[in-house]
């Protein structure tokens, strides 16, 4: 069993050897352990640096494609590679790379096909008191949209099984961590977390300026997420909002009407039909979104099997070249 620990990375010079060093190669259960370093378009020594560390593997992105896409190519690199768990990790080395063994006992048991790594928030130093709070609360926020039990939603520290890694498609160009939770929970794709620990902190998240910008950004992509892969859900709930003041009027009016003084109360049967219409907009756009994700699910199976089948695409490439060499010879 190969296990590739993949880590995307952007101008991590002074950290990603480290990181790399850090991680054990030799795990009970896995037969090869081999690093993969995402190189997000630095423009530094990283992908040297990676290199002279012991990197197995340097996928380099043509250009700065940011995290999201940084781990989704890592995450096909590894498939393709032949790797039959993924544990994801960042090079700034923040995680504790001691903690892969415990990270991946699940999917090796096959209790799990998704393990998250749980960090202990309320004892981290760096973390403010406003921070820790909203970290327990987009975490609460993102198990309410995926209907899964994951303490630390953020966290990017993660292993993936084969099959799991291959049915995920990140859509969001921002973060992964999130969108795949949600994923994988309406997929029910089983996940689990485990405890991890953490290394001190050597620089400051370069993934957001401030914590109004992480705010607003992953209330956007949790909500655009739970709109692609819940759509009836979203729509009806809506229409619902509409729909109830509108029959509370339709219902006041009848009342009044029956009362005798209906006449003056016609605008009430004006402002429920216009709810009523949004209503219905609302519940006909819900079904036709629900259409377009039963055909998006469809796409995303195609895909996944592609996926799966490239390390054997790869092998019979191969092949067919040393048959070719044989001939020519």
């Amino acid at each position: 069993m190969k296990l590739i620990v993949q880590i995307p990375a952007l101008n991590e010079e002074e950290t990603i050897a480290t990181a790399i060093r850090a991680i054990p190669r030799k795990i009970p259960g896995i037969e090869a352990v081999e690093v993969l370093v995402i190189d997000d378009g630095s423009t530094d020594r990283t992908v040297k640096v990676a290199r002279e560390a012991g990197a197995d593997h340097i996928l380099r992105m043509p250009s700065n494609v940011g995290l999201a896409r940084a781990f989704s190519a890592g995450i096909e690199e590894s498939l393709a590679l032949g790797a039959d768990i993924i544990v994801n990790t960042d090079a700034d080395n923040q995680y504790c790379a001691d903690d892969i063994p415990a990270l991946i006992t699940p999917i090796l048991e096959r209790t799990a096909q998704i393990v998250v790594g749980a960090r202990p928030i309320t004892e981290i130093e760096s973390f403010s008191p406003l921070k820790k709070a909203l970290q327990r609360l987009g975490s609460w926020v993102v198990r309410q949209a995926s209907g899964t039990d994951i303490p630390d939603a953020p966290s990017g520290f993660r292993a993936y099984a084969r099959d799991a890694a291959a049915r995920l498609c990140v859509i969001n160009t921002y973060t992964y961590t999130l969108e795949t939770i949600i994923q994988a929970g309406r997929k029910r794709i089983p996940m689990t977390s485990v405890p991890v620990g953490v290394n001190e902190v050597t620089r400051p998240s370069r993934l957001f300026r401030g914590m109004r910008e992480y705010v607003t950004r992953s209330a956007k992509t949790i909500l655009r997420v739970f709109v692609i892969y819940a759509p009836i859900p979203f729509f009806f709930s809506v229409a619902a909002i509409f729909a109830l003041p509108a029959l509370i009027a339709i219902g006041r009016f009848l009342v009044l009407y029956m009362a005798g003084d209906g006449g003056g109360h016609v605008q009430s049967l004006v402002l429920a039909a216009a709810l009523l219409a949004m209503s219905t907009v609302l519940s006909a756009v819900g079904i036709l979104a629900d259409m377009i994700a039963a055909n998006r699910s469809l796409l995303e199976d195609i895909r996944a099997r592609e996926l799966l089948r490239m390390p054997q695409s790869r092998s019979d490439s191969v092949k067919r070249a040393k048959i070719l060499s044989a001939d020519a010879a």
